[in-house]
């Protein structure tokens, strides 16, 4: 399929209209369309001829024998004389008075007979006595706009070459005709063939809307709706069922406010630049809310560990962008508000923290709790003394946070050099546990390293700096939020 850009919005049609898009260029007798349902009536009054295959009748009563005696006595007759090369010297009044008296039309160039029919079993007869006569007559039926069948148009061709010839241009002339009748829902068509996932927002009316207009009249009941829909768009994403899979955007009223909170509490490497209009107005743009859509659905993507059916393997603690397919929110929420509000959060439980004091610990046994870490913890190193904090990112790491000033670095030190008089840091390595800075986090995030789990992605980096434990200094520090409920657990994901 070739590749397309379509919008479909409406509100779109004002954002092009202010950009500078000349609509009287491409429209000039509005955009037609009809439904699957509507574009089966049209095909049964189209005036197009049409090739229709004959299929075996019931034995014909006395009537049918008369009728086909008389079509074939007039065919036969008609193909000998076009057939007759003595009629080619005849002069332009015989052949006019020739073309009366048979019946004779001209089809393209080709020789053809026009022959009335006034029932549905009288055309079945005519195809069926028209195909026995000779391989070089094609029938085709006409048909009347309001009342059926009109007539069985029988054209003569000249060899096998010619009949095929014949067959593709009626072949193209009814793909061209079914395109007319179709209209914009071609469109609809094009990206329900590709079987790729569609991606939208708050979709259920938009949905609602698309199948009566160019599937069918809405179905009396949702999960009857449900199942018509999917016939025709297999994969259905709503980025708002993926924003209700992380806690806390689950009370995200629009997609500025989930950027705003994406940006702000995660980094995700995705590098997308939404164009500003120059009164720096951008609530009114509707034509860049693709954009955003876009943008939101890459990060939770990477978030979620979303991947295509096609390339979750065994191992890999991945999502099948299926399993969050056709599920729909018939809500209100906007594309189109602006980060004013904002995901609401309580702000008793949440501080600023500076990333200096924010170390990742891997290397201890699966199934851990954070209690039972946070108590081993406390027997292992003398930092652990203090007051600190503990959460665990996954079933491989954990995050901590320290409240005295200096721990973080002095833990990060010691297990880096090796030298010190206390023996913490050796009964730490004894046991597995390692340790990193939130410099060697930014760098998993940097390198893209999100397919494995967190543990093997920061082992990754600290083997690959020779064994030096990155410690940030203070003027690359910087402050994030820490709250309990903002943190994710994957394992809930």
């Amino acid at each position: 399929m070739p590749s397309y850009s379509f919008s479909c919005q409406s509100s779109f049609l004002t954002s092009m209209a202010r950009e500078g898009f000349d609509f009287n260029v491409s429209i000039y007798d509005g955009i037609s369309y009809l439904s699957r349902a509507q574009e089966s009536i049209a095909k049964e009054r189209t005036p197009t001829p049409l090739v229709y295959s004959s299929s075996s009748s019931p034995t014909p009563s006395v009537a049918d024998s008369i009728f086909i005696g008389r079509i074939k006595s007039r065919v036969e007759h008609w193909r000998n004389a076009c057939k007759d090369s003595r009629n080619m010297t005849d002069g332009s009044l015989a052949k006019s008075l020739r073309k009366l008296i048979l019946g004779g039309e001209v089809y393209g160039s080709r020789p053809s007979l026009s022959i009335d029919v006034c029932s549905d079993r009288q055309v079945q007869l005519t195809l069926e006595t028209v195909t026995h006569i000779s391989d070089d007559l094609v029938p085709l039926v006409v048909l009347d706009k309001s009342v059926g069948p009109k007539s069985v148009r029988v054209v003569l061709t000249s060899s096998e070459e010619d009949k095929h010839l014949l067959m593709s241009e009626i072949q193209n002339l009814e793909e061209e005709q079914n395109l007319k009748v179709r209209g914009f829902r071609e469109v609809i068509d094009l990206i329900s063939s590709s079987h790729k996932p569609i991606i939208a927002y708050n979709c259920l009316h938009d949905f609602t809307f698309i199948h009566s207009k160019f599937i069918s009249p809405l179905p009396p009941s949702l999960n009857e709706f449900m199942c018509s829909l999917r016939l025709v768009f297999s994969n259905i994403v709503d980025v708002n069922h993926l924003l209700k899979e992380i806690g806390p955007l689950r009370k995200a009223k629009n997609l500025p406010a989930a950027l705003s909170y994406l940006k702000r509490q995660f980094f995700v490497p995705i590098d997308m630049e939404i164009p500003q209009p120059a009164d720096g107005n951008s609530n009114k743009n509707h034509g860049h809310n693709v954009l955003r859509i876009t943008r939101v659905f890459a990060k939770l993507s990477i978030l979620l560990k979303i991947v295509p059916d096609c390339q979750t393997s065994l191992g890999r603690h991945t999502m099948a962008i299926e399993e969050y397919a056709n599920i729909f929110y018939p809500t209100s929420n906007s594309v189109q508000e602006t980060e004013a509000d904002d995901v609401d959060f309580h702000m008793d439980n949440v501080r600023k923290i500076s990333t200096d004091e924010l170390i990742f610990m891997w290397g201890f046994r699966g199934g851990t709790s954070a209690a039972e870490l946070k108590s081993h913890l406390r027997q292992t190193h003398f930092v652990f003394t203090e007051d600190f904090e503990l959460r665990l990112v996954d079933n491989t790491c954990a995050v901590v946070v320290f409240q005295k000033s200096g721990s973080a670095e002095a833990l990060l030190k010691e297990i880096g050099s090796g030298k010190t008089n206390s023996t913490a840091p050796s009964k730490m390595l004894s046991e597995g546990l390692k340790a990193a800075g939130y410099e060697t986090y930014k760098k998993v995030c940097r390198l893209g390293l999100w397919e494995a789990e967190l543990a093997d992605s920061l082992e990754s980096v600290t083997s690959d700096s020779s064994g030096d434990v990155v410690i940030s200094s203070g003027e690359d520090a910087s402050d994030i939020y820490w709250s309990s409920e903002s943190m994710i657990d994957l394992n809930d994901l």
